[in-house]
């Protein structure tokens, strides 16, 4: 096994338990709750194959609609933004990047990293929120749920990403 693959797995484990112990029991102004493990999904290099995207994503959401009790919302919303990662990282990186970059606020910038990781996330708010209503009869809460759950999301990021860029 590789140092990258355990590094993953690790991820992967404390993203889980994270959400499904703390996280999942925040709920800032009934409607904010953040959604950390999505932060696995920023952080795909370049060259990572594909398919193994895919797989990493839609087994962390199979995991978190386990713990959750989402069924499928979480691993039908991380596999879209699984999909779509690869390709809008490419629209940050300049020509002559280096195939295993890394997103990150150390090799991306602020503003760079700021403009992708929100985009992401409020693509997969957005897909989340809306499968998990499933109606638009109280569009209004759904826009606070996007709206707060994605602010408060990126704030974790942002946070955790400065904290490792020290």
């Amino acid at each position: 096994m590789t140092t990258e693959l355990l590094s993953r797995i690790t991820v992967f484990v404390v993203l889980c338990l994270a959400q499904a112990l703390v996280l999942n029991h925040i709920h800032l102004f009934g409607v904010a709750t953040p959604l950390l493990y999505v932060y696995m999904v920023l952080q795909f290099r370049r060259s990572y194959p594909r398919w193994a995207i895919l797989l990493w994503c839609f087994l962390l959401g199979v995991v978190i609609d386990t713990f959750s009790n989402t069924p499928g919302v979480a691993a039908a919303s991380l596999t879209f933004v699984g999909v779509l990662q690869p390709y809008y990282f490419e629209l940050f990186l300049p020509q002559d990047a280096p195939e295993d970059m890394k997103p990150s606020l150390r090799n991306m910038g602020i503003l760079k990293y700021l403009c992708y990781s929100s985009v992401l996330v409020v693509i997969f708010c957005l897909l989340f929120f809306t499968l998990e209503t499933f109606n638009f009869f109280n569009w209004l809460q759904w826009i606070e749920c996007v709206g707060g759950s994605t602010l408060l999301t990126l704030i974790f990021i942002i946070t955790i990403e400065i904290v490792r860029k020290k």
